[in-house]
């Protein structure tokens, strides 16, 4: 069966003491969160302890619901978020709490997992959103493979003309892209 995790089980008490220290990002998903109207439901997929994507969107009066594959960060994130939900199964094979969601978010996950995951997800996202449901999501803009910091693992980034075809065919229409102060590279794209 392996690691569901991609070996972030194995790394999580490393995880945990690195991921606090930065917010890079977060005013991009906060500024996004704010769009969404106060106490929708919304995905974190990939939401490890929470800390700092999900903190961001509890802070926005959204109700979150986190999908993580390491035990160990989703039972860190249960510690830190008592009233949100979390299922400890991989993204890729998720069956996101059977509901919908006005948002969800992917912040660094989907250039963790192999291309056909990666498709995967989208179009299990697009299918979970309400009508005017918004998915943000990081991966580089360029066609890009490298090896992730924590687990030293091949990541793959299908660059910006493949992800922009595969929210098309999922049903997904573009709103905006974004780039913040660490060159993390953002898609927002919606469910008409």
């Amino acid at each position: 069966m392996g690691d569901l995790s991609n070996r972030y089980d194995r790394v999580a008490a490393e995880y945990l003491a690195n991921r606090h220290k930065s917010d890079v990002g977060m005013g991009i998903v906060r500024a996004w969160a704010g769009s969404l109207p106060s106490g929708a439901a919304v995905l974190d997929l990939g939401c490890g302890d929470g800390v700092p994507v999900s903190r961001a969107l509890v802070a926005a009066g959204l109700s979150v619901y986190g999908v993580e594959a390491s035990p160990t960060l989703a039972a860190a994130f249960r510690v830190n978020f008592p009233r949100a939900r979390v299922a400890c199964e991989p993204a890729e094979r998720s069956a996101l709490f059977g509901r919908t969601f006005a948002g969800a978010v992917a912040w660094g996950l989907l250039f963790l997992l192999p291309a056909e995951a990666q498709r995967t997800v989208v179009r299990t996202v697009a299918a979970a959103l309400e009508p005017g449901g918004r998915f943000l999501f990081t991966a580089p803009a360029q066609v890009c493979t490298w090896d992730d910091l924590l687990t030293g693992l091949p990541s793959v980034s299908l660059g910006a003309a493949a992800y922009h075809a595969i929210c098309r065919e999922a049903g997904l229409v573009p709103v905006a892209e974004y780039t913040d102060e660490g060159d993390n590279h953002y898609y927002d794209v919606a469910r008409p």
